[in-house]
């Protein structure tokens, strides 16, 4: 099959889906903070005591800007911020704390940002034990953290795996200096090799590299090389992400134009070559964009079926409630959504005055819940199905005929009930799921919103 013609056709901005609806589908003014907290409280009692939940922590700092990230951020050289924000992360968890009825029970924790590893390894567990005095650990939880591979230190390794820590997400990108440079994200082969290295002496079972195709400057033998040396450096899992030129969005990506990315037809070559090189290399493609080893649990959770995804990406750990703290970050208690402010300055002024640091979120409807459903079983299984009673919901029904033209283009199989993700439709999975995004459908974009899908 020639696939260029399909590539071309569903080369569109669509979302990444780590949820439904996507924020900016959001019924913002459907929302407050009590519905909010009212929505923690019931998630909590029906779920803490078997489930748990995770914790998102954000950690926005980063001593300089990588201009290819989406993230929100701050940057600076001052050290003296890392205190009074882990004093205001802990206020924040306290007013969680004080909604529920009993300890929490914690499933999952996960150092996002920004750079954790800008926070010294000390207050980095000065964090941690503040988190975990008011709760209970789940027996089967799983800690993990994101690291700069330049900054990245044993004192580190050693004080989060003493917390429990066993995960450990590296970003890379590319190892092509060319790429680094107008990136402005620079480590070696030999820093991540030793970091790795670091890592797995000191009892972390599971490590991630981040890479990133259609960067500014990036080539085909470029990537190649990229690739080569992360076969031989064997992480457990890898994310291979597309990347999102939104400019619009994070000015800091207008250091470079248009004429500096891949066309697109040589940012889906630089697809194809890592998605089969690393394919040759012994790892398995799970969901989206993600990579793994036999061994790593995200590949036994996707063959047993128990394969999830939040808004910190794929996971095998489940929970109904997720808690983010922190500047930014989004909370999720399945029936609802909730964002905080994205400055520093309102953040600690919030959490100081007492109040949730939160400015917008989302309260799902029936509709809402029954789309979710469906979108993230394609994003997890490939697969989902519904009742009789759902197909009659409109937004379903509307979404299932939209998806006979992708069936006729051989994405997926559709068949009473059911859909099934083709071999081919893998790739296509965010085109898939935007096909069933009722609220998207509902109200076209005037403007682009989202990055392109590859």
């Amino acid at each position: 099959m020639n696939t260029k013609p399909l590539t071309s056709k569903y080369h569109v901005a669509a979302p990444r889906y780590t949820s439904y609806p996507t924020v900016p589908y959001w019924d913002e003014a459907g929302f407050d903070v009590q519905k909010w907290s009212k929505s923690v409280v019931y998630a909590f009692k029906e779920s803490n005591a078997k489930d748990g939940l995770s914790l998102y922590i954000h950690l926005p700092f980063c001593e300089s800007l990588c201009t290819y990230c989406g993230c929100t951020t701050r940057i600076t050289k001052n050290h003296g911020v890392e205190k009074s924000y882990i004093d205001a992360l802990l206020k924040e968890w306290q007013l969680y704390c004080r909604l529920f009825e009993s300890k929490p029970l914690i499933r999952e924790i996960h150092l996002g940002g920004g750079t954790p590893t800008f926070f010294s390894a000390g207050n980095l567990e000065l964090l941690i034990n503040g988190l975990l005095d008011k709760a209970i650990v789940h027996p089967e939880a799983e800690f993990s953290f994101e690291a700069h591979p330049a900054n990245t230190t044993a004192a580190h390794l050693l004080a989060l795996n003493k917390l429990g820590f066993r995960r450990l997400s590296l970003g890379i990108q590319d190892f092509d200096p060319e790429v680094q440079v107008i990136i402005n994200r620079v480590q070696t082969v030999e820093q991540v090799a030793e970091i790795s290295e670091l890592a797995r002496e000191n009892g972390y079972h599971s490590i991630n590299y981040d890479l990133i195709y259609g960067l500014p400057n990036q080539t085909f033998n470029g990537l190649a090389n990229t690739i080569e040396e992360v076969l031989r450096l064997k992480p457990d899992r890898i994310a291979f992400y597309s990347y999102a030129h939104v400019p619009w969005v994070k000015p800091g990506q207008r250091r470079y134009t248009e004429s500096d990315l891949p066309s697109s037809e040589s940012k889906q070559e630089l697809y194809e070559l890592g998605r089969k090189r690393l394919k040759e290399g012994g790892y398995t493609e799970i969901g989206m964009d993600h990579f793994a080893l036999a061994s790593d649990s995200l590949y036994k959770a996707e063959r047993d079926g128990s394969l999830h995804r939040n808004f910190m990406g794929y996971t095998h750990q489940y929970s109904k409630l997720m808690i983010g703290l922190g500047v930014s970050s989004i909370s999720d208690s399945w029936d609802a959504f909730a964002q905080n402010v994205k400055t520093v300055e309102n953040y600690m002024e919030m959490v100081n005055n007492g109040e949730f640091p939160v400015f917008r979120g989302h309260i799902l409807n029936e509709t809402d819940l029954l789309i979710r459903k469906n979108i993230l079983n394609i994003m997890c299984r490939g697969y989902t199905s519904w009742t009789l009673e759902e197909a009659e919901n409109n937004a379903l029904a509307e979404g299932l005929l939209r998806m006979r033209w992708l069936a006729q283009d051989g994405l997926v199989l559709l068949s009473a009930g059911e859909l099934r993700v083709t071999g081919f439709g893998k790739r296509f999975l965010r085109n898939i799921c935007m096909t069933l995004d009722a609220r998207l459908w509902e109200k076209q974009p005037e403007k682009q919103v989202f990055s392109i899908a590859d």
